[in-house]
């Protein structure tokens, strides 16, 4: 096996190049002794199969010696002083892109899971090569999935699905995207990859005379015109099939492009010579035919689609392209690359990565790794809409876009200063949706005043949103705000209310979900814009505080919500408002002390609570509870424990014999492999709680159970 990829190396990469790469494969494989994989294989197993992918797909030097050496710094004791000193600075630099954060400890897997990919991505935009040896080392992870856990499978075919797939999809990478989704849904629904695996194979051997006979009459088509080329049967991928039945509501019998035919010829007048000569054999499907030649997809795919329906009474998808385009197709940003040592500058490959740079301008809108994430998640499942300029240019747009998306598409002054747009040639609203073959002429003009903050509900690509973003950051957001918050404050006091009371993080949730706000700031900056009113902000903050029921009782500080029946006394302190943390939900029976906030009263915590381990002592008042009525109180509890399949049923079972009613409960893995599930449940006493951990540290694989 090592002897066939050294053969294959000596071949591809000639001397200086294969001496390199025979020093990165030995240095991971001592590196990587006495390691193993899950599966009980050698280690060296993975950066080896990695690095094969890359060779195969025709990637350079420092690009495979990377993959051998992608897993040294976090895995073995080498360090990247050592890696740079012994491969150079650009190796390292892609080592480095792929290496996971171990070392820094986050909140939760999500939180991990955000960051890693929000590095990737930064990485990526400095050198793609990054994102490559990424989709390899994920390729082969998903091909020995087999060997992980069950909830580990799920999770990483989860992630792979969402992300990684959709990436290498929109990189061009058809091969590497198609296996991928293939292998996630034999994991994500094995039932119907089962099904489809057994059934798909039966019929297309049905098929495989009929396949026979056209692409027999296609090379005769080929010959009576002339043209030099090959045709070749592509069975459909089991994960497309899946997702038409899913989407379309049909059944196995329903689908009949289980096979598609392709024609490799050398020219483009070869490509629609040979598409005329089809139509004129045979009739057309209409609404079936794409020209993805003229205009191509964002990630470079160029082709001819059309589905005909055969005189054998059959329907058949053909796709026409040349030698070059499906060179592109199957291995889309790494062709650029093939027998090749560096990058081609051509304006394809520019092309290629805009969509990368437009995430990176999200990124810095952003304020933290899991909205980049979400942003990005939205633009890779999102499908494409192709319009044009008024000049011809074809410009990409997710699917819903609209003439905002396509003003910022083209530059950030010409969505700063558009007023109006015309959409084939007629004046339309800027929330209009752009569809397939749209002409769009933004009109802009030197008196615009700049965006409105409602254009964040209208926009629908990632990358026009963070324009406008940085647009109102940069252009008098710190005024604006000052302006708001006065305007806020003045309102609130009318109303009866002090804004500082009204402004809690949590509550201002309710803003953000129709105006995709990331600040305090940007309210404040939206009112005083003028984008939204004062009241339309103090509605949803001053219902919040009532139902909240914060209030002052007679007889001293004290406070009684409805989730927390209670009263609180604090030592110096009377006529006075408090409030109950939400990071450490103290409750009656706890031990407590009180927070002396700024402007917004005081703020009970649990006297261990973490967050006041570096605050300052001045701040913080005795407290205690008092004349405690009955009631219903939520509290908070982790559970770490060895995996078993019985955890979560015998967890929720001893919560039901003590007849407590739970209320919320999450499961996840952490690095260590442990189970930590966190769960809350509503007790009416403190000494419910201890019983509680008592009978759960019961359970035989449970090692640790605490507040959270």
């Amino acid at each position: 096996m090592e002897d066939n990829l050294l053969a294959k190396m000596k071949y591809y990469y000639p001397s200086p190049f294969y001496e390199v790469l025979e020093r990165a494969y030995t240095f991971a494989k001592t590196a990587h002794a006495n390691q193993k994989r899950a599966s009980g294989e050698d280690y060296f197993i993975h950066p080896y199969f990695v690095a094969e992918i890359l060779v195969d797909l025709g990637l350079d030097t420092a690009t495979v010696a990377a993959a051998f050496l992608h897993d040294v710094v976090e895995d073995t004791p080498v360090t990247r002083e050592q890696l740079s000193k012994e491969f150079g600075e650009e190796i390292c630099m892609l080592v480095d892109g792929v290496t996971k954060l171990d070392k820094i400890t986050f909140s939760s897997k999500e939180e991990e899971q955000a960051e890693n990919i929000r590095k990737m991505f930064v990485a990526m935009a400095k050198d793609v090569r990054v994102v490559l040896i990424k989709l390899a080392d994920r390729l082969h992870n998903m091909r020995s999935l087999q060997y992980l856990s069950e909830a580990r499978r799920i999770a990483m075919a989860k992630e792979t699905l969402d992300i990684y797939a959709p990436i290498a999809g929109r990189l061009g990478m058809s091969s590497v995207k198609s296996e991928l989704q293939d292998l996630c849904l034999k994991y994500l629904d094995t039932e119907a990859y089962t099904f489809l695996t057994s059934v798909i194979t039966e019929k297309r051997s049905e098929r495989f005379a009929l396949v026979e006979s056209i692409i027999a009459d296609l090379q005769t088509i080929l010959k009576e015109n002339n043209v030099t080329g090959e045709v070749l049967g592509r069975p459909k991928h089991f994960y497309s099939i899946y997702k038409k039945m899913k989407n379309q509501n049909k059944t196995i019998d329903e689908i009949y492009d289980l096979i598609a035919v392709r024609i490799l010829v050398d020219s483009v007048p070869d490509c629609y010579h040979i598409f005329g000569a089809i139509h004129a054999r045979w009739k057309p499907i209409p609404g079936r035919i794409k020209d993805y030649i003229a205009t191509p997809k964002a990630n470079g795919y160029q082709s001819l689609h059309t589905t005909v329906m055969t005189n054998y009474g059959s329907v058949f998808e053909i796709q026409i392209r040349t030698y070059e385009m499906h060179k592109i197709a199957e291995y889309g940003i790494a062709a650029h690359w093939k027998y090749k040592e560096g990058v081609t500058k051509d304006s394809d490959f520019t092309q290629n990565l805009a969509w990368i740079r437009e995430m990176m301008e999200v990124e810095t809108q952003v304020a933290d790794s899991k909205s980049f994430l979400q942003s990005l998640k939205g633009d890779l499942v999102s499908g494409e809409v192709l319009v044009f300029t008024p000049k011809g240019d074809v410009v990409s747009l997710p699917e819903g876009a609209t003439p905002i998306d396509f003003a910022y598409h083209i530059h950030s002054a010409v969505g700063n200063r558009c007023v109006g747009a015309k959409v084939n040639g007629k004046m339309v609203k800027l929330d209009t949706t752009l569809q397939v073959g749209d002409v769009v002429d933004i009109i802009t003009s030197s008196a615009s005043k700049g965006p409105s903050w409602d254009w964040l509900r209208v926009a629908k690509s990632s990358a026009a949103k963070a324009k406008i973003r940085q647009f109102f950051k940069k252009e008098r957001l710190e005024e604006n705000a000052k302006k708001g918050k006065e305007m806020l404050e003045l309102e609130a006091k009318r109303k009866g209310y002090a804004l500082n009371d009204l402004l809690e993080e949590r509550w201002l949730k309710l803003i953000y979900e129709r105006y995709s706000f990331l600040s305090l700031d940007e309210v404040c900056a939206a009112v005083g814009y003028g984008a939204i009113t004062t009241n339309q902000v103090l509605y949803k903050l001053i219902e919040q505080y009532k139902r909240e029921n914060v209030k002052k009782p007679e007889g001293g500080i004290a406070a009684t919500s409805k989730s927390q029946a209670g009263t609180v006394l604090i030592k110096g302190y009377d006529d006075f408002l408090y409030r109950l943390a939400g990071c450490c939900n103290p409750v009656p029976g706890d031990s407590i002390v009180g927070f002396i906030s700024r402007g917004r009263g005081i703020c009970i915590h649990r006297a261990d609570c973490s967050n006041l381990r570096n605050e300052d002592p001045a701040r913080l008042v005795d407290a205690e509870w008092a004349g405690v009525e009955k009631g219903v109180f939520s509290v908070s509890l982790r559970i770490l424990s060895e995996d078993s399949p019985q955890l979560i049923m015998n967890i929720t079972t001893v919560i039901a014999n003590m007849q407590l009613s739970m209320t919320s409960l999450n499961a996840r893995l952490d690095k260590k492999g442990r189970v930590v599930i966190d769960v809350t449940v509503q007790i009416k006493d403190i000494s419910d709680k201890d019983k509680l951990v008592a009978r759960l540290l019961e359970l035989k694989p449970v090692s640790e159970v605490y507040r959270g």
